[in-house]
């Protein structure tokens, strides 16, 4: 069951990656990048890893594919983008440089940690059941660290605010009243 759920993850990380850099439409490539992360959690879930899991889908699947849909929206992308390269050789230089980095990740595959050492996998905490760390973590964030993560959680609400009123006025016309936005 355990090999299916990997394969099954695996094979949706690497579907949602193509569609990040195939997708014509941001939005969609967006959508795509929340369908990798996501199944990015569920591996790190199949290594016993709850606290990356955790992090994986409510830091980045969350928050960060909220900030990049945001900033697609503020900069309109209705524009058409021209495809002569600026740079001659670039994509023949990228595609070699794949090959070598695919050439590099084949050959280390299956090999032990540059130290020699096998990972450790399915060693109990001492508090024991699943989530120690999660609420190890979350203990601490929200008891010690409570002024600094309501904070931060503020800052980032004036941030978007700004962000939003910023955006709002560069869409008006000379001399239109506040409420009339030009689209």
């Amino acid at each position: 069951m355990i090999a299916f759920v990997f394969f099954l993850a695996a094979a949706a990380a690497l579907v949602g990656a193509l569609g990040v850099v195939l997708a014509r439409n941001p939005v969609h490539s967006a959508l795509f990048l929340v369908q990798t992360l996501v199944s990015v959690a569920v591996l790190f879930l199949l290594r016993d890893a709850e606290l990356l899991a955790a992090v994986q889908v409510i830091v980045y699947a969350s928050a960060i594919v909220v900030l990049f849909v945001f900033v697609i929206m503020l900069l309109g992308v209705d524009r058409a983008e021209s495809m002569e390269d600026r740079i001659p050789y670039q994509r023949p230089a990228a595609f070699a440089l794949g090959i070598v980095l695919l050439l590099e990740i084949l050959v280390l595959a299956g090999h032990e940690w540059a130290t020699g050492q096998h990972t450790a996998r399915g060693v109990p905490l001492h508090g024991g059941g699943f989530g120690g760390n999660v609420e190890r973590v979350a203990r601490v964030l929200f008891t010690d660290f409570l002024w600094a993560f309501e904070t931060t959680a503020v800052l980032l609400v004036i941030a978007v605010v700004g962000a939003v009123v910023l955006a709002r006025r560069s869409g008006r016309r000379d001399g239109a009243p506040d409420d009339e936005v030009t689209a």
